[in-house]
């Protein structure tokens, strides 16, 4: 039964403290005993300032920073599933995860398995709060699964994701035993939807769902929910890491739930394509 570790963070503009914060992370979740760690969404930078992000962006410090976190995944024995950071992609960016094995060697580690998050935040909310994540980021063209990891086959999803089910669908389809999907939700949306729709997304993937999110209120001047959670294929809430204080937290996953969940319950088995 994997033991994980739930990095609940409260991100700045300056990405070397961010960076600093998550080494820590990995550190201290490897003396538990965690085989794997996630972080949130941006957990590298969050910055809605694009002139000032840019300057870490365009020279390429989530790059750098991959390099390290690498040798750390080997050094320390446990993968890291790195929520997002935003990385320069051609003429505009991408909000990348990455996601690093332990058992690479250290002159292979440096090239993460990446999703690059499909759907993009672009949306004016009844506080007054507009964001438009379509204007400096392209959205990602694919979807990516790992096999072999400590939860088995793991996808990977940001944040806004999961208000789109075909995804997640999909997901399913691929038989995904787990579903990485790290966060910065907004405080609104957040307290209307995140944990129904996180619960929802993993009774109908028949898979664990794992939130590592964003809490509080940020050096940028926004305020996100938290709640980092991880959910069971039976839509049962784990963890809950509350919507306080940033944090680590350990989860440890019983696989063979997910086969009674699937054949107690087999929905993706009994899919049928809908007619037109």
């Amino acid at each position: 039964m994997p033991k994980i570790a739930v990095l609940q963070m409260n991100s700045g503009v300056h990405p070397p403290d961010n960076h600093n914060i998550i080494s820590q992370a990995i550190v201290d979740a490897s003396s538990a005993g965690a085989e794997v760690i996630f972080t949130p969404e941006m957990s590298v930078l969050l910055d809605r300032d694009r002139k000032r992000s840019a300057e870490w962006v365009d020279l390429g410090y989530a790059t750098n920073m991959a390099n390290d976190l690498a040798n750390l995944a080997y050094e320390f024995k446990i993968d890291i599933a790195l929520g997002s950071a935003p990385v320069k992609a051609g003429e505009r960016w991408a909000n990348r995860s990455m996601y690093f094995s332990r058992n690479a060697p250290v002159d292979e580690a440096a090239d993460p398995v990446i999703y690059d998050k499909i759907h993009m935040f672009d949306v004016e909310l009844s506080t007054g709060e507009t964001w438009r994540e379509s204007g400096a980021y392209q959205p990602g063209e694919r979807v990516v699964t790992l096999d072999d990891t400590p939860l088995g086959r793991l996808g990977l999803t940001i944040c806004y994701d999961i208000r789109f089910p075909a995804l997640f669908e999909e997901l399913g389809k691929r038989k995904c035993d787990a579903i990485a999907t790290p966060a910065a939700f907004t405080k609104p949306t957040g307290a209307a939807h995140w944990h129904v729709m996180l619960r929802a997304r993993a009774i109908e993937a028949s898979a664990f769902v794992i939130a590592a999110a964003q809490v509080g209120k940020h050096e940028d001047g926004r305020e996100t929910y938290g709640h980092s959670l991880v959910v069971d294929p039976w839509g049962e809430v784990l963890i809950d890491m509350g919507g306080e204080e940033p944090g680590l937290a350990f989860c440890d996953i019983d696989l063979g739930r997910i086969g009674e969940v699937r054949e107690q319950v087999p929905s993706i088995a009994n899919k049928r394509e809908i007619p037109n």
